[in-house]
């Protein structure tokens, strides 16, 4: 029973990354935005956390330097592909490309370094409840507060106006211009936004979900969390869903291992990937499903006065 209740404390931690990310380019989609560079920046987001880590000691300088350096190469790609009308897929895939490379170069003098001891976040008295105990409520803060967060977007893409009007952008940005609203704008802040989350889930990487810095450590999960906004259909809940999902079966591969299942390691490594690909081709099956829940204007620019 332990080991299950480990399995589930490991699925909560693994699926954290992939929703906060997932959060934040939902977020960008919503407005009509695709940022294929999100691998990139949480790299970039991963070092500068762990550095500011590093230097300082402090988690929450960690978290700021990874949310900011996000929101940065969001707010640069923001500007290209919204008032430079540059291709956002394009622009995304070489925010990706340079997040890479940048991230392998700054990171240099700090493969070797190791972070302070982390301090225990058990939950008094909850977390000694067996079973329940040590797979709930001996999890960081970050954890509980990107459930809150997914619950709070909820409420603010559908039951506040700024919502409404972050929605319509993503729908039909040509009607909310001619209706006065700044769509240039919200698209940049819903971007820059994103971009935070990206970092924050960078961060959160390499200062307690692993905790270190390695090159390319990201593994991919970028382009996981961008899958899971499709796999949602763009709704927050299903996100947080699918990002446990996917967290579990990422842990599966170490609990299978630590069982002594004997399965190829290689094999075991690609089942997120291969969950990933047969999830989005089992909803690609239904494609009036995913049309009716996408925003009408994602990925297509927009030009005032056009």
């Amino acid at each position: 029973m332990e080991s299950y209740a480990l399995l589930l404390a490991a699925t909560l931690n693994a699926g954290t990354v992939l929703a906060i990310a997932a959060l934040g380019l939902l977020i960008n989609e919503k407005a009509g935005i695709v940022n294929l560079g999100a691998e990139g920046m949480m790299l970039c987001s991963a070092i500068a956390g762990f550095a500011a880590v590093v230097h300082t000691g402090s988690d929450v300088a960690g978290f700021v330097a990874g949310a900011g350096v996000g929101a940065l190469l969001a707010a640069i790609f923001g500007v290209l592909v919204i008032w430079l009308n540059t291709n956002q897929y394009a622009t995304g895939l070489a925010l990706s490309l340079f997040g890479v490379g940048f991230s392998a170069f700054a990171g240099m003098t700090y493969v070797q370094e190791k972070l302070p001891e982390r301090a225990s976040f058990a939950i008094p008295y909850l977390a000694d409840i067996p079973l329940a105990g040590p797979a709930l409520f001996r999890q960081h803060p970050m954890v509980y507060l990107t459930v809150i967060f997914a619950l709070a977007l909820i409420w603010f893409l559908y039951r506040t106006r700024a919502g409404l009007v972050l929605r319509s952008v993503g729908e039909s940005p040509e009607s909310s211009h001619a209706l006065g609203y700044p769509v240039r704008r919200i698209r940049l802040l819903a971007v820059v936004v994103g971009g935070a989350l990206c970092g924050l889930s960078g961060a959160y990487i390499s200062v307690i979900y692993t905790p270190l810095w390695v090159e390319g450590m990201v593994a991919g999960k970028g382009w996981i969390a961008l899958a899971l906004t499709t796999f949602a259909t763009w709704r927050p809940a299903r996100v947080l869903l699918g990002a446990y999902l996917f967290g579990g079966v990422t842990m599966l591969q170490f609990h299978m291992q630590g069982m002594g299942v004997e399965v190829p390691s290689q094999f075991l490594s690609m089942l997120p990937y291969l969950a990933t690909i047969v999830v989005l081709a089992l909803i690609s099956r239904n494609p009036d499903f995913i049309k009716v829940n996408m925003p009408a204007s994602i990925g297509k620019p927009f030009h005032p006065g056009s």
